[in-house]
């Protein structure tokens, strides 16, 4: 497969990953504010922050008020990460493969950022029921994809190549939803293990469509196990070591190899090391640490291995 191909393919499926990840960011204060009691504030920076792109924000906006970050995050063009971005970005890269993937594919994708596209003018007016319904078609949609994907594409190089890009971008994603809570305020220190505190945490489960499963597997919800369950659980589909177990399967289907015999390039051998120190960590060993600092250690080690990928299949220098 061509280069070029490959990184149109993992970054069409990432930037799709992406925009799913942002509506259920937002929804997690939307459903927070229906459940806070009357005298806590509503956060909105938290969001900015916990996604990195506070910097930016603030180039261009004077406070993080709940407008300001609904629209930044969803239809402003000047965040490269906000919804309609990801979209346009996901397009663009399936234009340029049409050829390479299936025309379900390409009419689905193209038809989802022009419907967004069109929704632009006269958002900044938008009730909040009217942003809700928005996020869900977001969230709806990128379900949509995945099974358009999986349904219409041979499990070949093309499929592992966009497994790739949503799995390390799904893995960020659900460290950052964690790191949400380590943003959002109480409003006393003593409220720490309360219900409000407890109402946070539940309000990251259900961002990530984990509520349920989590319940299943613990009768109580307390911090400890919420954070055990998105990282470390093998067996949920947003948990760190599911997707990293399953992006380390394509990448070695990729290069045809085995991870039985070691690793073959050095993409293989940054994801394989990865996947050691997460799997191989318990969930004391992170409280000892401090949640955020292995979040936060976590993401630039995600980010180095999708830097090797880079330059292992998409970087490639013509032989002199």
């Amino acid at each position: 497969m061509l280069s070029r191909v490959a990184n149109s393919i993992y970054w069409m499926n990432r930037y799709i990953e992406r925009a799913d990840n942002y509506a259920r960011f937002i929804s997690v204060n939307f459903n927070l504010a229906l459940d806070l009691p009357p005298n806590v504030p509503e956060q909105w920076e938290p969001l900015i922050v916990a996604t990195a792109d506070h910097f930016n924000f603030f180039e261009h906006y004077s406070e993080a008020s709940r407008e300001n970050v609904l629209h930044y995050m969803t239809f402003d063009i000047k965040n490269p990460n906000s919804i309609i971005s990801c979209l346009y970005c996901a397009r663009e890269n399936a234009r340029t493969i049409r050829e390479s993937i299936s025309k379900e594919m390409w009419e689905y994708v193209n038809q989802i950022y022009w419907k967004v596209k069109d929704k632009v003018e006269g958002s900044k007016n938008w009730e909040i029921s009217r942003y809700q319904g928005f996020l869900e078609e977001i969230k709806s949609g990128s379900q949509l994809f995945y099974g358009i994907v999986d349904s219409t594409i041979t499990r070949g190089e093309a499929w592992h190549f966009g497994q790739l890009g949503k799995l390390l971008e799904r893995a960020d994603k659900t460290t950052r939803f964690l790191d949400v809570k380590y943003f959002t305020l109480l409003p006393d220190v003593n409220e720490i293990g309360s219900p409000l505190d407890l109402l946070l945490w539940s309000a990251v489960l259900k961002s990530v469509s984990a509520y349920n499963m989590f319940r299943q597997q613990y009768k109580v919800v307390n911090p400890t196990h919420i954070v055990e369950f998105l990282i470390l659980d093998k067996n949920f589909p947003r948990s760190v070591v599911h997707c990293l177990k399953e992006a380390q399967a394509s990448l070695y289907d990729i290069s045809g190899t085995s991870s039985d015999n070691g690793f073959s390039n050095p993409a293989e051998k940054k994801l394989s090391k990865l996947l050691s120190e997460v799997e191989f960590t318990e969930i004391d060993d992170i409280l000892n640490t401090g949640l955020h600092q292995f979040l936060d250690n976590f993401q630039i080690k995600n980010n180095e291995v999708g830097e090797t990928i880079f330059n292992t299949y998409f970087d490639l220098k013509p032989v002199s």
